[in-house]
């Protein structure tokens, strides 16, 4: 555990960036529209170059902010109301152009280009800022038009539900990610809890319960060191039972999306990012006391699983002489199946009473369950713990192989 570096991995969702790249796009092509639009009835017009100058300022206007709209961040509400007043300008300089005897239906020079400025306001601000600025578009309609048609009423209509519409699932999609981003980080927290508790009860716990015996054993002073570290290791084993409240790092900026920072334990020799042979891992436990028994050809696993697997295995040889005595034997078996590798470790120590595992856990002495089934639940395996009074333990675990 002292040699693990902590590093912050930072993971970025944002449901809405695919609706900003698809309203740059509409941006464009309806500045084309708009232009085509004018080019075709050109000659129709009573004020021509009212509709070039118009033209050629909505060009320029819509290429110069394309940055502008590819992220609710450099969106600003400086920039949202300059595009609004591009789209107004155009609406009422529509009457001056003589568009009025030029298209017949009487459509405005910005045209449906309009509707992407709605919509900007919609994905910045959600579905209010769409209603005010359809409101807006709405009344410079009906002051270059004098009138409130039905087709315009139709068309306004068109525009304030779809701004809305979008503004609304926006803000559910913004709400939506902080939640599962805050989701993904209780996780992630629940997992270095347990991690950390897995550490802690092959390390600290079991030095501190060692030093209760021993001094119990020597009497005098060291009876008094015996019961300071006993009561030392109720007090970290209530800690660890009741796990670690962790701050959440989940960004409420909504312009950027769900942020997530999950913490990631990398060894400091980097050795555990790729494959390796199981067999080496496990051998290293091998004494006179335990016995290894292993294939004769490599075991191959990902690095991260094997080593949670040995340490699983270390765990329970550590239950094996903490509860059947230091003479007691124990036996290491890989088998290398073709869907899964089996590891079994035995003893012939006097096995496990019924019911004394659960009793553990609720005395917070949790071996069994964080240090071997937490551990191989971690990657994807189970645990099967077999005992028989008087006649052993054995503790078989599982690893399917998907890799």
């Amino acid at each position: 555990m002292g040699n693990a570096t902590r590093r912050e991995r930072v993971v970025r969702m944002s449901v809405e960036q695919p609706l900003w790249r698809a309203l740059t796009g509409y941006r464009i092509l309806t500045m084309l529209y708009a232009i085509g639009l004018f080019a075709s009835a050109y000659d129709l017009y009573e004020r021509p170059w009212v509709g070039i100058a118009y033209c050629v300022v909505l060009t320029a206007w819509t290429l110069a902010t394309l940055p502008q709209v590819s992220g609710a961040r450099r969106c600003t509400k400086r920039f949202l109301t300059l595009d609004l007043t591009v789209a107004v300008v155009g609406i009422l300089l529509s009457p001056v152009a003589g568009h009025e005897r030029a298209v017949t239906g009487g459509s405005t020079l910005p045209s449906i280009w309009t509707a992407g400025a709605v919509l900007a306001w919609a994905l910045k601000g959600g579905w209010r800022w769409a209603a005010s600025a359809s409101l807006i578009i709405g009344v410079a309609n009906v002051v270059q038009r004098a009138s409130l048609s039905r087709s315009l009423m139709h068309n306004l209509l068109l525009v304030t539900i779809a701004g809305i519409a979008i503004g609304y699932v926006v803000e559910v999609a913004r709400a939506s990610e902080r939640t599962l981003a805050r989701a993904l980080e209780i996780e992630a927290a629940t997992r270095e809890r347990e991690r950390l508790a897995r550490d802690i009860h092959d390390s600290v716990l079991q030095v501190l319960a060692m030093v209760q015996r021993r001094g119990t054993a020597l009497g005098g002073e060291a009876a008094e060191l015996g019961r300071m570290a006993g009561e030392q290791e109720i007090a970290l084993r209530t800690l660890v039972a009741e796990g670690l409240t962790l701050p959440s790092h989940a960004s409420e900026d909504a312009s950027q999306g769900a942020v997530v920072r999950a913490v990631d334990l990398d060894e400091a020799d980097g050795t555990y990012a790729g494959r390796g042979d199981l067999r080496p891992l496990l051998s290293r436990h091998a004494t006179a006391q335990v016995t290894f028994a292993a294939p004769g050809t490599p075991v191959p696993m990902p690095s991260d699983a094997a080593r949670e697997l040995a340490a699983a295995v270390g765990a329970a040889l550590d239950n094996v002489r903490r509860h059947a005595g230091a003479d007691a034997h124990a036996w290491i078996l890989v088998e290398d199946e073709p869907g899964e590798v089996i590891v079994t470790v035995r003893d012939d120590g006097p096995g496990i009473p019924e019911g004394r595992l659960a009793q553990a856990e609720g005395e917070g002495r949790l071996g069994v369950a964080l240090s071997i089934r937490g551990r191989l639940r971690d990657i994807g395996g189970t645990a099967e713990l077999i005992s028989v009074p008087g006649q052993g333990t054995e503790v078989e675990l599982h690893v399917p192989k998907k890799w």
